[in-house]
């Protein structure tokens, strides 16, 4: 059987073929292996007792169903953190022109900085739902991964601003006011994104999109920088004058730390980075699929909170195209169950050759890259 491609006919993204050589491996000449894991078969009763209890489908209708309604609980979260950082940035706005803290300053720059990373996030989702077309065969799900740049873009500009503000501060040193207002307005700036912070974070992990966990993370580390405030008003309270500026920068640094991390994940995941554990949780499944000899060469990518996968399964090359195909099947149905948030697999049969017959790929190896 010559080796093949299979991609669900009811696909609704156009999907391009790599017909690039690959290494995959072999089994030894004339050896074949009935099924890898004794347990494999109690696993697939189970498997399909749990289908007769629990129906469902795997239909390209159902996943672009689910697709939309993790975007609608991801613009949710957005919009609902939004107004209340949007208050509690306002509120504390009010506090700073009163009592003139630079640090309280440098902390309500930066909230509003974080509520308005919602825009671009929200732009992104939007985007994302969007249907594959002729020039965007993936879709717009990689709009994420630009707003993910925003944000990175955002924090260090509001990095740079509170850095400025504490270094003005030290050079020309002025008293603050309403000592009190300034400790009660840090006190809001820290339960305002820590709420903000739980809510991003939750909805983030259920709807599989680490832009909003990541964004979620931000603003609980701007929750623990608005009470590095209340040591700036301690410290004005008790006599030390360069307190408010001393801490504003070190809420420069605090925010540097967090510029860190987050371009660390935003790098991640524009160069493509997936977790190992989804890699082992595929192979491992697919090696359980009856008639799949070894598992090849296998991808795994993000597209904006929804995963692909590209995946080389090596079968018996004495079956039938119809056999054959039924194995791609089955091997894309057991990756859709072990991959949280997978929601299409592109799967290439390849061939065991006989003892003495040529790589079935030899055709294609002057095409291989360097």
């Amino acid at each position: 059987m010559p080796a093949c491609s299979y991609v669900r006919p009811h696909e609704e993204e156009t999907v391009s073929h790599d017909h690039g050589h690959h290494p995959h491996p072999h089994d030894e000449p004339g050896h074949h292996h009935p099924h890898r894991h004794t347990g494999g078969r109690l696993a697939r009763l189970r498997h399909r007792l749990g289908h007769l209890l629990t129906p469902h489908s795997h239909e390209s209708s159902d996943k672009l169903d689910a697709a939309l309604e993790s975007s609608a609980q991801g613009m949710r979260a957005l919009w609902v953190s939004l107004a209340v950082l949007g208050v509690t940035a306002v509120a504390q706005a009010v506090i700073v022109v009163v009592s003139g803290s630079v640090a309280l300053l440098g902390d309500t720059v930066h909230n509003a900085a974080d509520a308005l990373t919602a825009v671009p996030l929200g732009i992104a989702f939007v985007l994302g739902r969007r249907a594959a077309t002729r020039r965007f065969t993936y879709g717009y799900g990689r709009a994420e991964d630009l707003a993910g740049i925003v944000i990175v873009v955002t924090i260090a500009a509001s990095a740079l601003f509170a850095a400025w503000s504490a270094v003005d501060r030290l050079l020309d040193p002025r008293a603050m006011d309403h000592l009190w207002a300034v400790a009660a307005a840090a006190v809001a700036g820290f339960l305002g994104n820590e709420w903000v912070a739980r809510y991003r974070i939750r909805v983030g992990r259920r709807i599989g999109s680490a832009a909003l966990v990541a964004d979620g993370l931000h603003a609980r580390t701007d929750g623990f920088t608005s009470l590095a405030v209340l040591l700036g008003a301690g410290g004005t309270a008790l006599g030390w004058e360069l307190a408010d500026p001393v801490v504003g920068l070190l809420i420069t640094a605090a925010i540097a730390l967090v510029l860190r991390d987050a371009a660390r994940e935003v790098f991640h995941r524009v160069m493509d980075a997936v977790d190992p554990a989804l890699v082992d949780a595929a192979e491992t499944a697919l090696r359980a699929v009856p008639g799949v000899r070894e598992v090849g060469q296998l991808r795994l990518r993000w597209i904006g909170h929804r995963l692909r996968a590209e995946v080389a399964v090596v079968v018996d090359g004495h079956l039938s195209v119809r056999a054959g195909h039924a194995i791609a099947v089955e091997a894309e149905h057991a990756l859709l169950h072990a991959v949280p948030k997978l929601t299409a697999a592109v799967i290439h049969t390849d061939i065991q050759p006989d003892p003495g017959e040529r790589d079935p790929h030899h055709a294609l190896t002057h095409h291989a890259t360097a």
